[in-house]
């Protein structure tokens, strides 16, 4: 966990790397989640959308970079975490969720950090952009 010592901006999160997403994970997290939209766990399903395969639910990716937070800071000092949605990610893909600390500025007295967030495919894709405030003290 961080303290507000040596926090600045510029500051990167220690990236969060993320193994391969199977069908398992993908199984586990609609029943986790009570996502079960077939098109992320039944490839009949992916296929007559158009689509190669299953891929992730949205909310997994969001689910990994909240992850990504609570490994720097405790819950409790995360203020606000919004996400947008850029590209879907396919089975098999593993995400690199990363973080960077954009400014510093004070709010009812409490010292916070504006983040922005990112999670990014092997081959660059960028899947999830988001942003977070943390109080730092």
């Amino acid at each position: 966990m961080t303290t507000a010592h040596g926090v600045e901006v510029g500051t990167e999160l220690p990236p969060l790397r993320i193994p391969p997403i199977t069908r398992t994970t993908l199984a586990l997290f609609a029943g986790a989640s009570g996502d079960h939209n077939p098109i992320h766990i039944d490839i009949d399903v992916a296929r007559s959308a158009g689509m190669e395969d299953v891929f992730a639910h949205g909310m997994l990716s969001m689910a990994y970079l909240g992850r990504l937070l609570t490994e720097w800071v405790p819950q409790e000092r995360i203020r606000s975490y919004s996400v947008r949605f850029s590209a879907i990610t396919p089975v098999h893909a593993e995400p690199t969720c990363s973080g960077r600390v954009t400014s510093i500025d004070s709010v009812h007295g409490e010292r916070r950090a504006t983040l922005d967030l990112t999670v990014e495919l092997a081959d660059g894709t960028t899947t999830l952009l988001g942003e977070a405030v943390i109080a730092l003290d």
